[in-house]
This record gives structure tokens, sequence and C-alpha cells, in this order.
């Protein structure tokens, strides 16, 4: 039996797989994030080793043999070698504190270099940040996935996959290695940095809770849904709707350089674009924690659902600046069109349009739409998002069967085959063109205005 760790943003999820990716078991330990200043999104890298504890303890390892592992990507890690202990907190991606840094990196060759763009979002200024306030000799630099495998292997192991790495700007997109040029721009010694492995690399032996395992299979949480989603061809394409929201489309062995906002990254096995959405969930979350519109983000779809539109309401949630197309680390968010007859209904029914107008801006930037847009994710459960992203992507959305395909991406790299997940519920477009149309030019106003 395999067990899948998928350490994200807000929590860890464990599930236990056989060998044909049937999913056992499956458990779920939250974890805090923490904002100690505006724009700043940290995590205590020990509670993430906690989290995942917890999730372990709860989904059982008595017929576990093997660790895969997925994570949340660019979460910057920093410890010491010796003591294995975090020198300071985790700087999670959604974290802005590096805008201003950003801004005088050189575009275009990042761009040319590394498939990415000049944006906080990145390792490498966390990196660079972390190490002008903390650093010293003998530490060790990783993002979530490299920081699960020292802890499972007792610090034997120091390595990250090529999907990960690719996250980080200091990897040359090509190659799959560490560029010696970029390390030179954010002051990276190669000492810090782990070994770069295949996605699908067995790692060697680790404990987990007591339990000897086997660590194989390690992919960022957007590819391993990529891989999961049985996107191996080019042109094939998915969505994960979550905290924030990602589209990925294979590109086959194509590394050349993406076209204007958008991403190329590598795959498990290959290469994609991706439009990387920085707030999605995190918008519907704001409503329930910053406002208290919800009680719980599970009624966002029938508090929606109450309200035959958004009553004109548009909201742009720029809560951590814009990601694709627009890379506005300076944009702030937006909430336009209220009339005394604005309910909670209607900025929640926007909120859900948001995130659906945000992945239609990702799909427009793509050179070629995909016939089909793949979906899973949290929020690919609730009915009204799929059917609103259908009606405004104008092609059909398939919801998978088992929304935890992250995970399952993550198990199928362990075993060395891919199989698609089942399609759960499809959506096609209903609305018409016209009305579409009006939405979008909508939200594009709204947009503008939000934008720096």
């Amino acid at each position: 039996m395999i067990l899948a760790i998928d350490q994200g943003t807000t929590g860890t999820t464990c599930l236990v797989v056989d060998g044909d990716l049937n999913v056992i078991r499956r458990s779920y330990a939250e974890l805090p994030q923490h904002f100690p200043r505006p724009g700043w999104v940290e995590h205590d890298a020990n509670e993430i080793w906690q989290s995942v504890l917890a999730a372990a303890e709860a989904v059982g390892l008595d017929d576990v043999d093997v660790v895969a592992i997925t994570n949340q990507r660019e979460t910057t890690v920093l410890w010491d070698r010796r003591t294995g202990e975090p020198v300071a907190p985790a700087i999670v991606w959604q974290d802005r504190r590096t805008a201003e840094r950003c801004r005088g990196l050189d575009a275009a060759l990042i761009r040319e270099r590394t498939g990415l763009v000049p944006d906080p979002y990145f390792s490498a200024t966390k990196l660079e940040w972390l190490l002008r306030e903390h650093g010293r000799d003998g530490l060790a630099f990783g993002t979530v996935d490299s920081w699960l495998v020292w802890k499972l292997t007792g610090g034997n192991v120091h390595a990250t996959d090529v999907t990960n790495a690719s996250r980080t700007m200091l990897v040359a997109l090509e190659t799959l290695e560490w560029d010696d040029d970029l390390l030179a721009v954010f002051g990276v010694d190669r000492a810090l940095l782990p070994s770069i492995v295949r996605s699908d690399a067995a790692l060697g032996e680790g404990a987990l809770l007591g339990r000897p395992v086997e660590l194989r299979g390690i992919a960022g949480d957007q590819q391993a849904a990529l891989y999961g989603q049985g996107c191996h061809a080019p042109g094939e394409g998915k969505a994960t709707y979550g905290t924030g929201s990602f589209v990925l489309v294979h590109t086959g062995d194509d590394s050349s350089a993406p076209p204007y906002g958008l991403l190329k990254t590598a795959a498990a096995d290959g290469y994609a674009l991706e439009g990387a959405v920085l707030v999605s969930g995190a918008a519907v979350q704001w409503l329930r924690d910053g406002l208290g519109v919800l009680t719980d983000a599970a009624e966002s779809e029938a508090v929606a659902r109450s309200v035959d539109s958004s009553g004109g309401i548009v909201f742009v949630p720029a809560l951590t600046g814009l990601g694709s197309p627009w890379w506005d680390a300076d944009a702030r968010g937006l909430v336009t069109g209220i009339t005394r007859g604005t309910t909670r209904a209607h900025l929640v029914r926007a909120a859900l349009e948001a995130i659906a107008h945000q992945v239609a801006d990702v799909v427009d930037a793509l050179p070629e739409r995909p016939a089909v847009l793949r979906a899973d994710g949290g929020a690919a459960a609730n009915g009204l998002l799929m059917q609103l992203q259908a009606d405004l992507l104008g092609f059909p959305v398939e919801v998978a069967a088992e929304r935890e395909t992250t995970g399952l991406g993550a198990a199928a790299l362990a075993v060395g085959h891919g199989a698609r997940v089942p399609v759960g519920a499809a959506y096609e477009p209903r609305l018409a063109p016209e009305e579409a149309g009006a939405l979008r030019a909508a939200w594009q106003a709204a947009l503008n205005r939000a934008r720096s």
C-alpha cells in the first residue's frame, strides 16, 4: 500500500492507495497560517511536519510500505543541517514581502531561463530574504517536499523533484538543473541546495511514526494533479480549485519560453503551460473569516443559488495581488456595483463568479484553448461554480470523481504508471454567448480598476 501525503497550504491530506490507485482510506489535519504583517504569509515548518504526523496517524499505517509526496509549491523553508530545526518561519507562496525586489529583476532573463516571471510567488526572492535576515553556515534550503523528505529520512536525504525545483526561479527550464547565473543573482550558495531528481525517483528508506517506509514519487501539487487527471499529451489540460486556482496544459517536451502572462513549468513527464490564480477559494475563506458573511465555506453554493445573479456586483479578489495573466503584485481587491439592494448572497455569488472569471482569463491567454477542462480540488464540488465556469469558457468542464487528484497523482508516480481519474460530473455551457460576453466585459472593467 502507498501513503500519498498531500501537504497543502491549509492542511495535510493523507490517502492510503492500493497498487491499482484505489483510495482505501483518507484523513486530514489542519495547518494554521500566520500573518505577522500585511502581505506576509508564513508557516511554522515544525507545524507542517506535525500536521503530516497527525494525518498519518489518523489514516493508519499498518499496511503501508511506500510513501509518495505532493505539496504546496514555492513555500520556502530554511533549516539547520546539524539540528534539523528551522531557522525562521517558512515563507508561504502567497507572501508578497519581496514585491519591490521583484520589480528590479531582469524580467527577460527570468522568463527565458526559467519560464517564470519575477514575482514574489516564487522561491528565489523568499530565500534571498531569509538568507539576508537569518543566513549563516550550515543551513539547508528546500521547498516543502524537501523538508518532508529530510524529516522522513532523518536528514539522510536532501532532495527535490524537477516539478518543485522548476518553481524556485533558480533552475534553467531546458536542463532542469540549478543555474549558476541565477544563483549569483540571488546570492545562493550551491551548498544550500537539494539535489534534483525525477518525479518518479526512488529516494531510499525512511520512517514514519516508527514504521519503515520506502520513499518514491514526488511532485508539486499542480503537476501531480495534471498527472492524476491523465493529462500526458500536448493540449490536455486541467484546473485545480483550491486556495488558489491553477490551470495547467501539457506541452509534451516543449521547454520554450511561455506566451506573455503564462508560465512554463516542468511537468512530471515533460513540460506544461501554467496559469496561476493566487486567490480563489481563499476569497470564500475571506468572506467567512474576514467579513463573517459565511459561517462555513461549504454553504457558499446554497447561499449563491438563493439569488439569480450577482445583482451587478463584481468582486475582484486581488487580496494578495494578481497572478496569471496579469502578474500585478500591487493590485488590490475591489467590489463594485453595490446598491441598497445588495445582500450577502450577491457578494457570495460574485465571489464564485470571480473564481470562474480568473480561470477564464488564463484560458483566454493560452495559444490554443483545450477542448475540455478537467477540474479537481475542493471547490470543484461546488456545482454552481462549475456551471459558471463552463458558461464563461464556452466549452465543457469535467469534474473528477475523486477530487484528491493531487494525492492520486503522487501515488501514480510511486507505482510507475498513470491512470486518469474517472469523470464524476460534466457541465456543458448553458449561457448564451452574448450573456457570457456581458459578464466578461463587466469583469474586465472592474479588473482594470483593481490593477495598479
